[in-house]
């Protein structure tokens, strides 16, 4: 795959982008404890239609020169698997 910081065709690892924990001081959380603290409940009505086909699957790609990283735009999959392939 092509590298725009090498500027050459290099191999690239492959790995999927995976949401980390929020962070506890941010604004909108800070405003969503406070909402849903005390009496009252849940601010916005919750979701409950059935799960959408696919989802957005977000990958990385990792250069293994010079370990900088290439973020596609995401893409919708039914299912998603990274399978080891030997060389």
């Amino acid at each position: 795959m092509y590298c725009p910081h090498c500027g050459k065709h290099t191999d690239h690892e492959v790995e999927r982008v995976r949401k980390r924990k929020a962070s506890e001081l941010k604004k909108g959380q800070r405003r969503f404890r406070r909402v849903t603290s005390g009496f009252g409940g849940f601010p916005r009505p919750r979701y409950e239609g059935r799960e959408k086909p696919t989802k957005r699957v977000s990958i990385k790609f990792r250069c293994v020169v010079c370990k900088s990283a290439i973020t596609p735009p995401t893409q919708r999959a039914k299912k998603f698997e990274l399978v080891e392939v030997e060389q």
